[in-house]
C-alpha cells in the first residue's frame, strides 16, 4: 500500500524485531499506508534489498520512501514525525523536551539489547539484575517526563513510548525465559505497570506488538543459532 500524499512506502524488517515494531507504529500513529517487507528470521538470510538498502549495517529496519532508504529505528522515527508533520506529533515541540526524550530512547537501546540474547546461566542472571536496574530507572523516568500523564509522551503516544515500548513484548518473554523474574511489579514499578497496558492496547501498537508466546520459541532458536555460530569459531 502507499501513502497518497507521500508516495510509495515500504518498510523492510521482521516480526520479532523490536526495532521493526518502531517505525510500524510510528507509521500507524501517523495513519501512513505501508507495505511492511519481511525478511526471513534466519540470523544468517538476508535479501538482497536489505543489502542494498542498508549495505552498512545490513540489519533491519530500513524504511524505502519513494524508493530512498532510511536506516536505524529511532531516526526513521524521527524521519516518519518530520516528513508526515500533520498527525500526532512524536518528538516534543520544545528542544529540552526533544532532547532528554533522545536521551532515556539511548538509554533504552544500551541497556536492552544485550538482554535479549543471553544464553549462559551466567548470563541470565547478569540480565535479570540488569533489567531490574533498567525497568526501575524508567519508572523514575515516567514520572518525570510524563508529568502525571498515561504516556512518557504525555496524553499520546510519544518517542519515548515507542522506544521502550517496542521492548515491552521482549520484556514479558524474557520474564519466563530468567526464570519467572518479574520485571513490570505491582509494588515497584505500579507506573510502568498501567503504562504497559495502556500503551499495549492502544490502536497503533496493538496489532504490531508479538505475542509473548511467539517469542519465547524465537528467542530459542535465536540462542541456538548464536551457541552454534560461536562453536563453528
Amino acid at each position: 500500500m502507499a501513502d497518497s500524499n507521500h508516495g510509495d512506502v515500504e518498510l523492510i524488517g521482521t516480526w520479532p524485531s523490536p526495532f521493526s515494531m518502531r517505525p510500524r507504529i510510528a507509521l500507524n500513529i501517523k495513519s501512513v499506508e505501508y507495505e511492511f517487507l519481511q525478511e526471513q528470521e534466519q540470523l544468517c538470510s538476508k535479501s538482497e534489498l536489505l543489502l542494498q538498502s542498508n549495505p552498512v549495517h545490513k540489519k533491519v529496519p530500513v524504511l524505502v520512501h519513494n524508493g530512498k532508504p532510511i536506516c536505524e529505528s529511532n531516526i526513521i522515527v524521527e524521519y516518519i514525525d518530520e516528513v508526515w508533520p500533520s498527525g500526532p506529533s512524536i518528538l516534543p515541540a520544545d528542544a529540552h523536551n526533544r532532547a532528554v526524550a533522545r536521551f532515556w530512547a539511548a538509554y533504552v537501546d544500551e541497556k536492552l539489547r544485550a538482554a535479549v540474547t543471553a544464553a549462559s546461566e551466567e548470563e541470565k542472571n547478569r540480565a535479570a539484575d540488569q533489567l531490574k536496574e533498567v525497568v526501575v530507572r524508567m519508572e523514575g523516568a515516567h514520572v518525570e517526563v510524563s508529568r502525571g500523564k498515561d504516556f512518557f509522551g504525555g496524553d499520546r503516544i510519544g518517542f519515548v513510548d515507542i522506544a521502550f515500548g517496542s521492548m515491552l513484548g521482549w520484556l514479558r518473554a524474557v520474564q519466563v525465559i530468567l526464570g519467572g523474574v518479574k520485571l513490570l511489579d505491582e509494588e515497584k514499578t505500579p507506573g510502568l505497570v498501567k503504562w504497559a497496558e495502556k500503551f499495549s492496547a492502544d490502536p497503533a501498537v496493538k496489532d504490531v506488538l508479538p505475542e509473548t508466546g511467539k517469542l519465547i520459541e524465537f528467542s530459542k532458536l535465536l540462542i541456538a543459532a548464536i551457541r552454534a555460530a560461536a562453536a563453528e569459531d
